[in-house]
């Protein structure tokens, strides 16, 4: 195998030093390391994943993580990064839909999230999942008073899970359930 082998598992607290550099290295505004740490030990509405890469004989790196808080029957996407080093692997699409799936099996009918305007990129990946755009939050963002865009997703049900599992895209790497 030529590039690392990714497996997607639950978060755990011995991440929460690497996951925090992803969150340095992708966010001009990161969360605090307690803010995970609440998200782990204290709230049993949120689906944390980390995205594990082990190269052959090495010690492994978190690759990227989601936060996901399922508030009655929403899925609130409230962070998803892929560390530099890793991205353009899946790695994004592939903690996306293994969130989405998971958010659906809690209950999860429709999902949510916000987006810098100028993060082409990360909207580029939310439209590929279906999120469209459905309003703007005028200077949502502190550091420099940008705006968000708020985009949803309204038919998460087995026929869209089906069809991100015809794409790959749920499977894409192993999940553990560690």
């Amino acid at each position: 195998m030529d590039g690392p082998e990714i497996q997607l598992r639950p978060m755990r607290l011995d991440d929460l030093q690497q996951v925090h550099a992803i969150d340095l290295a992708s966010f001009s505004i990161p969360w605090p390391d307690s803010a995970y740490r609440y998200e782990l030990t204290q709230n049993p509405n949120s689906i944390l994943l980390v995205a594990e890469s082990r190269l052959s004989g090495e010690e492994s790196q978190i690759a990227g993580m989601v936060v996901v808080w399922i508030v009655l029957d929403e899925a609130h996407i409230a962070t998803i990064a892929v560390h530099p080093d890793y991205r353009h692997m899946g790695i994004g699409r592939g903690l996306m839909a293994t969130a989405l799936k998971q958010a659906f099996a809690k209950g999860a009918k429709r999902a949510m999230l916000e987006v810098r305007a100028s993060n082409e990129v990360a909207q580029a990946l939310y439209r590929q999942f279906g999120f469209e755009i459905v309003s703007r939050r005028s200077k949502y963002y502190r550091d420099n008073l940008e705006d968000a865009l708020l985009m949803n997703m309204e038919k998460l049900d087995e026929t869209y899970l089906h069809c991100l599992e015809v794409k790959g895209w749920i499977g894409l790497f192993s999940m553990s359930v560690d």
